[in-house]
This record gives structure tokens, sequence and C-alpha cells, in this order.
């Protein structure tokens, strides 16, 4: 029954954005072209952009919810695997394989998808967002159930690094076991002291306080910059497509 809910729910807003004033026909806008841009951003060419440009906000909308989105994820999770699985795994570390959490394991764009949110059209509110985060109903990320559960199979243990605070750790771990994630070694939290740290700063940081304790950290999967970059983020990383905001 959620699952059709969620379908109807992304049906409507399918249908909300083809009668928007920036209707899809097409990614080119006069003098703009919002492919051009999306690539841009996921390269991380443009930097530190606050919201989704206005011409462009009906084209994001239809990729996240499209099929190309579903295919870019899922790309990225079978690139993630054949990696892994073609690296030995030294038996003396703990071979690890580190996840952000939003939208690169839990999706928001039921959230991002309302019209008041337009797909990162308007700027960011971080209390609206928690709030639709302490409801604990994001669906999964496409590709990334599979991946996680193919990386145990396979030996690597799962750290899961992500910006939200240790108050949702009640409600992060209700929404992850209703989707399948299993037995993850370590969900490492923001505490109250990381308030006002940023994303990059303190995911390097906990990654060093894992190499500190053993961990081999040979694969990172995020959706932002932020996720993948600075000291020990992996032998190879993997980046999810999310033109909706930047962190």
């Amino acid at each position: 029954m959620k699952v059709l809910l969620l379908f109807f729910f992304l049906a409507t807003i399918i249908a909300t954005c083809q009668g928007a004033s920036h209707p899809v026909v097409g990614h080119h806008k006069p003098g703009f072209n919002c492919l051009s841009w999306r690539l841009t951003v996921e390269t991380n060419n443009i930097r530190d952009w606050a919201v989704v440009p206005q011409a462009c906000v009906s084209y994001v909308g239809h990729y996240m919810l499209g099929y190309q989105y579903r295919e870019d994820a899922q790309a990225v999770a079978d690139a993630a695997y054949n990696y892994a699985k073609s690296t030995p795994l030294i038996k003396e570390f703990r071979n690890t394989w580190i996840f952000d959490l939003g939208d690169t394991v839990l999706s928001s764009l039921p959230y991002y998808a309302q019209p008041d949110i337009a797909f990162g059209g308007t700027k960011y509110d971080s209390t609206k967002l928690a709030i639709w985060e302490m409801k604990g109903i994001a669906p999964a990320v496409p590709g990334i159930l599979d991946l996680y559960k193919k990386l145990q199979s396979i030996g690597y243990k799962i750290v899961i690094i992500s910006g939200r605070f240790e108050s949702l750790r009640a409600v992060i771990i209700k929404n992850l076991n209703n989707l399948g994630f299993p037995n993850w070694e370590k969900l490492i939290l923001k505490q109250t002291s990381d308030e006002g740290t940023t994303s990059l700063v303190f995911k390097e940081k906990k990654r060093n306080e894992l190499i500190a304790q053993g961990y081999r950290i040979i694969g990172n999967v995020g959706d932002q910059w932020s996720d993948l970059l600075g000291e020990h983020a992996g032998y190879r990383t993997f980046k999810v497509p999310n033109p909706m905001y930047y962190d």
C-alpha cells in the first residue's frame, strides 16, 4: 500500500510539473541548456549554488522522477560493485565501504517533489526538511539497497556517515530497517558539538577516526562532493546523481 501511495504521489507531481510555468519540451531554454547545467553540477564545475535555476526546475523534476535518474543511479551502483568485487580484501583489516545517508541511501525525493520545494528551486529550509525527516518514510535510492547487500555478501563492513543529528537516530534506524538495510557496522551521526561543522570537515574527521581504529576504507558512495573529498575518502569514490541541492 505504501508503495502504491508513493507511486500515486510522484505521478501527481509529474502531472503538476507538466502544467507548470516552465514546461519541459526538452532541456533547452532560451539562452540556457539545463542538461549542460546538470552535467556541470554533477562534475562539480559549478559549486556552492543555492537553488536550481528557475528555467530548469521542471527539467530537474522530470529527471528525478523519470527513467533516466533511476538508470543513472543504477549505473553508479553497478560500477561500485564491479570495483568492489575486483578488489582483494585483506583479512587483517576491517575492509570497509562508506555510505552517505541522505539521497545516497534514503531518498528525500518525496520531500523535494512538493510544489513549495520545487525540486530545489526554492531556498533550502532546514526546519522544513527536518520535520519531513522525522516522519521516517524515505524510500531507498534506486540501486543502492542491492549494492549494499552485495557488498556485505562479499565481506565488506558497511559504515554510514551522515550530517543528520543524533536526535534522529531512532527514526533513521527504523526507516533503514523498514527498507531492508540490515547489519551495518556503524551509523555515525552529528552530535550537538558538531553543530556548525561543514559536511566535508565532519565526514573527513570521522573517516580519519575510522582509519585510526583499523578500518580500511576501500569504497565510498555519496550524492554530494562533500561526501567524497578530503582525506581517506576511499580508494575509489562513486557519486550518486543529485541536481536538487549542493552541500
